[in-house]
């Protein structure tokens, strides 16, 4: 009988890990074989067993903690990889930082090659001016020393530390900042050390050696990032060089007047307001020929099977960069630097026969003239754009300063803010900022309305009425331009300028709230999302709010005078920890145990659930606040 119970002890024990349970049930298995007075032999062997489990439910905490730091640092890459200026990598790098270690402060400090020194040069949580503008010397407290040495350096106590060199300046600057613990990691590009990245504390802390390995990680990535960024600076700079270094060549070569004639029309077309069509058209008549203009990255790739020469043309002008000819067809790629927009075409003879290296130029800088065209509209409706999110910030922060003069401005956009407005948060979490303020714009404008980007996202006011239409719409179109899921969330319509900020407001919870329920990719209005739906609404029935989240246990409390409503209440404040839980409510902890196996009994299972556990803890916190 005592094998049996033991074997039974051991069987629960693997339940319970597998079933992810509190240590408080591991201990109630052994406490009940302890009970049931089983020989000291088995007794020590389940003790072991549950020493075994207890580790290995350490071990598998421990292990997702692991996975989620891992898919946080992937994200880093992503991001990292997608910046391309060097300012915008050093800030993404900190802020991450901070971020991943959920340290006070995050910094990073480069190496000064010319003064032989580092200094501090992005912080994020930073707040003294002094510890900002600090340098140090190569060797000098932890940053010289881990420039020195090239490996990381912890401290859990920075003033108390003597494992390297203090000065007075530097620990001014720390003690300025109010920094205790550090963890220190170097930048290392071509096994050059060229900076140092930090996690600091306000307070005593331990870096445990997870932290130390994912900080390195994140450091390495990031040297990465920064040396790329370094390197297509010094590219864009060196094209540039080039490209003037080009132009000064062809304004002093008499080789190609023709062309720099050329060139004279192409310029009076554009200085005369001509288009792309304008400037085809004139390479027509000053080469000959039957000319295009394909735009797009895979332009003209659809007729390369039945235009062989065309096809062959293509392919050399993209690997080149310059114009190609292959039979009677000239293809020279439309670009602004290291941006595509297509290619010019020309079918046919040259004209004259001998001039075809004359006219290879000529093609040349009608193809730069529709690159310039391309993004002088493109800078226009950039600029268009900025303007429209401009105004569309002042409106939601002071509707009531002007009106007369937002009015104004809202009319050049073609929009009229006498009419009710339906106001919509659109956003697109990883795409390009860029590209989604210019689907959102696109959206708008088609609807007589306006967008700008705010706080991360794009908010639109369409001269609508139906706020769930607007949002559908708003989600479907703009997913689809950018290709990628689009949640949106719709409040209004406003009657007028003063209303917006509040239906702003209400739209930015709706978006929040549809993603907190799972439901990314969808556009909604406040009224269709239920529960959360009445929550964002401007009339809102709190008491039945309540009674239909916590009903049964209001109910259960009411008729047997116990207290599992305050039981719910204090397990989800101490951060669902049984020990807090059993001294807010002064009872035992199987106490505890029992009371929220009733709470599962009576709300269900999943009342743990993320989305659940939104619902009750909402309705607790309302509950509070009703009157006695």
């Amino acid at each position: 009988m005592d094998a049996l119970t033991a074997t039974a002890a051991v069987r629960g024990l693997l339940t319970l890990l597998h079933d992810e349970a509190p240590a408080a049930e591991f201990e109630a298995v052994v406490d009940s074989v302890r009970a049931a007075g089983i020989s000291p032999a088995l007794l020590t062997e389940v003790d072991a067993a549950y020493a075994t489990a207890m580790r290995l439910r350490d071990a598998l905490r421990e292990h997702r903690r692991r996975e989620a730091e891992l898919a946080a640092l992937n994200d880093t890459i992503g991001d990292l990889a997608a910046l391309r200026d060097v300012d915008a990598v050093l800030s993404a790098i900190v802020h991450r930082a901070r971020s991943l270690l959920g340290s006070d402060t995050a910094y990073l400090s480069l190496q000064d090659t010319d003064a032989g020194d580092t200094y501090v040069r992005v912080t994020a949580g930073a707040v003294s001016p002094r510890f900002r503008q600090l340098r140090m010397a190569i060797g000098d407290c932890i940053g010289g020393l881990v420039a020195e040495r090239g490996t990381p350096f912890v401290t859990a106590d920075y003033f108390a530390d003597i494992g390297f060199r203090h000065t007075s300046r530097l620990d001014e600057g720390v003690g300025d900042e109010g920094l205790v613990a550090m963890l220190a990691v170097p930048l290392v590009v071509d096994d050059t050390v060229i900076g140092v990245l930090w996690a600091s504390d306000r307070r005593p802390r331990v870096f445990r050696p997870g932290e130390v390995s994912l900080l390195t990680a994140l450091a390495a990535h990031a040297s990465v990032a920064i040396d790329n960024a370094n390197l297509l600076a010094e590219t864009r700079s060196a094209i540039a060089e080039l490209a003037d270094a080009h132009a000064g060549a062809r304004a002093h070569s008499a080789s190609i007047e023709r062309a720099a004639a050329a060139h004279d029309r192409f310029t009076g077309l554009v200085l005369a307001g001509a288009g792309v069509d304008d400037v085809v058209r004139a390479v027509g008549e000053l080469v000959g020929g039957d000319a295009s203009v394909l735009l797009g990255p895979d332009a003209g790739s659809a007729t390369d099977a039945t235009d062989p020469d065309f096809a062959a043309a293509r392919v050399q002008a993209l690997a080149t960069g310059r114009g190609a000819r292959v039979g009677n067809v000239d293809v020279v790629p439309v670009a602004a630097g290291t941006e595509w927009f297509g290619v010019l075409v020309r079918r046919g003879e040259s004209n004259p026969p001998d001039s075809t290296a004359s006219d290879m130029r000529t093609l040349e800088r009608a193809a730069m003239i529709v690159a310039l065209l391309l993004f002088f509209r493109r800078s226009a409706d950039e600029a268009e754009h900025r303007l429209a999110g401009e105004l569309v910030r002042d409106i939601l922060a002071a509707p009531s300063r002007d009106r007369r003069a937002i009015g104004d401005r809202a009319a050049r956009f073609g929009a009229d803010l006498n009419r009710p407005h339906v106001v919509v948060v659109v956003q697109v979490p990883g795409a390009d900022r860029s590209r989604v303020a210019s689907a959102a714009w696109h959206l708008a404008a088609t609807s007589g309305g306006m967008a700008g980007e705010i706080d991360g996202g794009v908010v639109l006011l369409l001269p609508e009425t139906d706020p769930s239409a607007s949002a559908r719409r708003a989600a479907t179109e703009i997913g689809h331009a950018l290709g990628r899921p689009a949640t949106a969330g719709a409040a209004g319509p406003a009657p007028d300028p003063d209303a917006i900020p509040d239906r702003y407001a209400e739209a930015g919870r709706c978006v929040a709230a549809l993603r907190a329920l799972g439901r990314s990719g969808e556009g909604a209005s406040a009224d269709e999302l239920g529960f959360l739906g009445v929550l964002l609404a401007d009339t809102k029935d709190i008491a039945g709010i309540v009674h239909a989240t916590l009903g049964p246990l209001l109910d259960y409390d009411a008729t047997r005078g116990a207290e599992l409503t305050r039981t719910a209440a204090a397990y989800f404040d101490s951060g669902r920890s049984l020990a807090r839980t059993r001294t807010v409510l002064h009872v035992h902890i199987n106490t505890v145990t029992q009371r929220l196996d009733r709470i599962a009994s009576l709300l269900g299972a999943d009342w743990r659930e993320p989305d659940r556990e939104l619902q009750i803890r909402l309705a607790l916190h309302l509950r509070g606040m009703l009157p006695k």
